[in-house]
């Protein structure tokens, strides 16, 4: 499974990221977990509001900080 948390570096996406980290490894999920923070690369996924989380190439939340609860229904957990 790949995740990447979508953000230019605001306390927002870092937080988005540490949770995101938070509930894959307190569910022991193998995942490949990156942060994109470069702006042309972001583009890419054709959304305008930050933080966003993408799970295999898929944008499944965007624009606030999720969950934890949130982050687990978009993992299928």
């Amino acid at each position: 499974m790949e995740v990447k948390v979508l953000g230019t570096g605001c306390a927002k996406c870092k937080t988005t990221y540490e949770k995101v980290q938070k509930v894959l490894v307190d569910n022991n999920v193998n995942a490949d977990l990156t942060k994109e923070e470069n702006i042309l690369e972001i583009l890419k996924y054709n959304i305008m509001s930050l933080p966003a989380i993408v799970i295999n190439g898929e944008v499944k939340l965007k624009g606030y900080v999720p969950t934890e609860e949130e982050i687990k229904n978009a993992l299928n957990l």
